[in-house]
């Protein structure tokens, strides 16, 4: 009986409770009803959490992922460009220096060009220097004044009468074998080669005094008129053209180009004795 009543009075208290939940609800009206449903979403979205955790960990390793793919494409293609300007740059360095390599072998040609040639006209210049001390030297060794002609004997002088002249012998008469050379006795400009009637084959020179030497009856010349002439040079050779009796050479000195005078002495003043 005790037992019957106590478990009523227990089920009444639950019914109260149960009642007393449902006036405050009542009196909360939505405010409960939130509280019910914000506690329902909760424990709802505390029972889904694990699933979403796992997608959500799921989706930020693929985005990791592609990130870190997005990286190394993007790493990669700078690489690549690097490479490329490097290479570029490379090519450039290389044609730079090739171009600055031809420079510098064309500066040296040039250079050595220049020297070569200073260096030829230097050597010419020394070549003629010593072609003009050479033929000044050969001009102040050699004779001022030497006779006509080698291998000869005098056969007339000047003066002399005969049959042979139309008047006295106007110079001297060295006599030797056809074609012995005839020589210049001084320096000086040739100004006749040609065929001069009863003296054959003559000619003259001017010497730098003014003084004009003659050989005739030459068998050939070997000089031509505006030639120059030192001492000891041949104008000639011996001959017997024009009005002659043997081979030999008529030699006359004429001063300043005139009259002619006695060889003989003209000679000998000049250092040599015929």
């Amino acid at each position: 009986m005790a037992k019957h009543r106590l478990t009523r009075r227990n089920t009444t208290r639950g019914v109260q409770l149960v009642g007393l939940t449902a006036a405050l609800a009542a009196a909360a009206g939505t405010s409960a009803v939130g509280i019910t449903s914000t506690s329902n979403a909760s424990a709802t979205s505390t029972s889904v959490n694990p699933s979403l955790e796992s997608m959500t960990a799921a989706r930020v390793e693929r985005r990791q992922l592609g990130s870190r793919d997005t990286s190394r494409f993007d790493l990669s293609l700078e690489a690549a460009r690097e490479s490329a300007a490097a290479q570029l740059a490379g090519a450039r360095n290389a044609k730079l220096a090739a171009t600055a390599t031809l420079t510098e072998r064309r500066a040296i040609a040039l250079r050595m060009a220049k020297e070569a040639a200073a260096a030829k006209a230097a050597a010419a210049a020394k070549a003629a220097a010593a072609a003009k001390a050479a033929a000044a030297a050969k001009a102040a060794a050699a004779p001022k004044v030497v006779l006509p002609t080698t291998g000869y004997h005098l056969t007339a002088r000047f003066g002399q009468g005969g049959g042979r002249w139309a008047h006295n012998h106007t110079g001297l008469d060295f006599a030797a074998p056809i074609g012995t050379p005839i020589d210049s006795v001084m320096a000086g400009e040739v100004i006749q080669a040609d065929f001069e009637g009863a003296y054959g084959r003559q000619v003259k020179v001017r010497h730098a005094d003014g003084t004009v030497t003659s050989y005739s009856h030459m068998s050939a010349f070997t000089v031509s008129v505006g030639d120059t002439v030192a001492a000891g040079d041949q104008v000639g050779a011996i001959g017997v053209t024009g009005n002659t009796t043997g081979p030999h050479v008529h030699f006359e000195v004429l001063p300043g180009g005139g009259d002619p005078i006695d060889p003989e002495p003209w000679l000998r003043e000049h250092g040599v004795n015929p």
